[in-house]
């Protein structure tokens, strides 16, 4: 029963608001299919599938405001539901920055279902898993990996006229290998909706390459380095930087996009003029929800399933900041569009391959991926975390050695101020992003881990 069709999710949405009393209700209601494998010292550790199926009523008398959930869906319990969710809203106190809630909305379709993706069994992931672990085995390489795989729904409705739909399929894959006496250390990852697209033996060929290539490491002195960013290692940045873009925290002065005296910088010109980012839910590589909250997507996103459609907007173009997101209460109180947070995003790059901009590198650092990422400033957007799973010195455009790895103190908006090329986007993590090379990148001491 965990995935419902529309007609099956518009029945019970609909019998749940005919329970309803208060002044407004809305309801949300959301199923899942999740299957997993795991693996680690080349054998399989767990293995598992779940269902779920939760609906959630939120009831308002005037600006107070009660919320319940439940798994359960007879008529009995369904009322039952509805008439705690209004109980608690009667004794709940104002909430001074309710909005009341939206009328019918006109949501595009995406893609963000496939069918090969729901119809993942035990047997295909047991396959996928062979698949990543026999050629570790072989080279005598140690793997540890994870595949997960979801089918889903969100449906929403309230008292209105709203009314939301959108199923959804993903598959994320992550596999690091080691060398028999632990000294290298590669890693890879792909995220899909549609697994077709995903071949874990392939996936795997990258760690292990990087694994066989990362041993006997050389120490370098920390400093600032030209890097060469592979995507993973780019989107951990910038998907901090996307998620700092609300207007009300640069109003109110604790954002990078807050204003000496008041107010934002919308409109700014604050990186490279080669940076460009949008978020588009109908993109067929990274399909998203049609609505806030509505699924389909791994990054950001937020706000509560509140019926906001999700559009195609401009964050950044030409390094001027054209958008921030607003919640539906500052948006009301300034007068302005309500544009929710991006439910994903892409960012424009060029048509060098991540060889050629190594190729292009007389001397520099090529990092896979970042770990152990934590803020420092929120106001300036300084980061520090560690390298990992394979970082090497480029010299004359070739890889030369590996090298220890580095704990990194670094912004990514003085990152992409620092930009000397960018590669042809793709996808991790749920957005589109290339890889980049950026200069005077600050590596502040050494770590010692793999």
């Amino acid at each position: 029963m965990a995935i419902l069709t529309k007609e099956e999710a518009k029945k019970i949405l609909d019998k749940v608001l005919s329970y309803a009393k208060a002044d407004e209700t809305s309801v949300s209601l959301s199923g899942n299919r999740t299957g997993n494998i795991r693996y680690a010292r080349n054998t399989v550790s767990t293995s598992g599938e779940t269902d779920n199926l939760a609906l959630a009523v939120t009831s308002v008398f005037g600006k107070k405001v009660g919320s319940a959930t439940i798994n359960e869906f007879d008529d009995q319990s369904l009322e039952k539901t509805v008439r705690r969710a209004e109980e608690i809203a009667r004794l709940a106190p104002e909430n001074p920055e309710y909005v009341p809630m939206l009328g019918p909305q006109k949501y595009i379709e995406t893609a963000s279902y496939a069918e090969s993706t729901a119809k993942m069994d035990p047997a295909f992931r047991a396959q996928a898993a062979f698949d990543s672990i026999d050629p570790c085995s072989k080279k005598n390489l140690t793997a540890a990996g994870y595949m997960e795989d979801t089918t889903g729904f969100t449906a929403i409705a309230n008292s209105k006229g709203l009314f939301g739909y959108n199923p959804y399929t993903s598959v994320d894959f992550s596999v690091t290998t080691r060398t028999a006496d632990g000294t290298g250390s590669g890693y890879a990852s792909r995220d899909y909706n549609d697994v077709s697209k995903l071949s874990t033996k392939e996936t795997t060929q990258i760690a292990m390459q990087k694994a066989l290539a990362s041993t006997k490491a050389r120490a370098l002195e920390p400093g600032k380095y030209t890097v060469i960013l592979e995507p993973t290692a780019a989107g951990d940045l910038i998907g901090l930087m996307m998620n700092s873009l609300d207007a009300r925290n640069a109003e109110e002065g604790r954002s990078f996009l807050s204003r000496k005296g008041g107010g934002t910088r919308l409109g700014e010109k604050f990186f490279d003029e080669r940076i460009t980012i949008y978020s588009d839910p109908a993109n067929v590589e990274i399909p998203g929800s049609p609505f806030v909250g509505g699924g389909g997507g791994r990054f950001g996103g937020g706000g509560g399933v509140d019926g906001r459609p999700q559009e195609k907007t401009l964050w950044v173009e030409n390094g001027i900041i054209k958008n921030m997101s607003y919640s539906r209460y500052w948006a009301q109180s300034k007068g302005v569009k309500a544009t929710p947070p991006p439910s994903g995003f892409i960012m424009q790059g060029g048509s060098q391959s991540l060889a050629e901009l190594i190729k292009s590198t007389q001397k520099g650092i090529l990092v896979t991926r970042f770990w152990y990422i934590r803020a420092v400033d929120p106001q300036t957007l300084l980061y520090t975390g560690l390298t990992r799973d394979g970082t090497f010195y480029v010299e004359n455009g070739q890889i030369k050695y590996p090298v220890k790895n580095f704990r990194f103190n670094e912004s990514p908006v003085i990152m992409l101020n620092n930009v000397e090329a960018l590669g042809k986007p793709v996808r991790t993590g749920g957005v589109l992003i290339p890889p980049m090379k950026i200069r005077d990148f600050t590596f502040s001491s050494l770590s010692d881990a793999v």
